[in-house]
């Protein structure tokens, strides 16, 4: 086996766990799920039926991924991170048929706490604030906070604040991108990788 699974986890039948993934203390992982490469879940997560995660996922304690979230790679969930996937549930009515998709795109971060309403979609490198409550989708790139998350700032790869210059030019603090602001979002004019 080329990944850890602690031996109070459960993990069903016809699961795909890639290589130098780890999963803690009394998580379950259900049917159908694919999880990438390097994952790390702490301790009490859950992994729904058919829930695609890409690579380097780094869940803290007490998160469940329900049916219809997709995760992409290089994606942080803070501690108590709550997904949802249907937008008007009822315990006396079935509506799997009616669950909503959600889409965590590559290098995303949400804080602590933070709640993510069904059917957004979470941009590359965008930043949620621990609380958060989102019921709309983030651009690449943005800081989200508060309760409905509203837009305050745009950050970089590493959740740093961009400086604009007159020319609406920033540099990212991790690798020296160099972004420019236009019509309200983030365009990458060069990497330097």
């Amino acid at each position: 086996m080329t990944y850890f699974i602690h031996p109070t986890s459960i993990i069903d039948e016809n699961v795909s766990i890639g290589e130098g993934s780890k999963i803690w203390h009394f998580c379950h992982i259900l049917s159908g799920s694919v999880i990438g490469t390097n994952c790390s879940f702490g301790q009490n997560c859950m992994v729904g039926p058919n829930v695609i995660i890409g690579n380097n996922l780094k869940a803290q304690n007490n998160i469940s991924i329900y049916e219809g979230v997709r995760i992409c790679d290089d994606v942080f969930l803070g501690p108590s991170v709550v997904f949802t996937n249907v937008i008007n549930p009822r315990a006396f009515i079935s509506q799997k048929s009616e669950f909503r998709p959600t889409l965590i795109k590559n290098g995303a971060s949400i804080g602590a706490n933070a709640t993510i309403i069904c059917g957004v979609e979470i941009g590359e490198y965008a930043f949620v604030g621990a609380g958060s409550v989102v019921t709309q989708n983030i651009p690449n790139f943005a800081l989200y906070v508060g309760n409905p998350a509203r837009h305050i700032a745009w950050v970089d790869k590493a959740g740093q604040r961009l400086i604009f210059n007159e020319k609406m030019i920033a540099y990212d603090s991790y690798d020296d991108t160099m972004y420019r602001l236009h019509n309200n979002h983030i365009e990458i004019i060069s990497e330097n990788l």
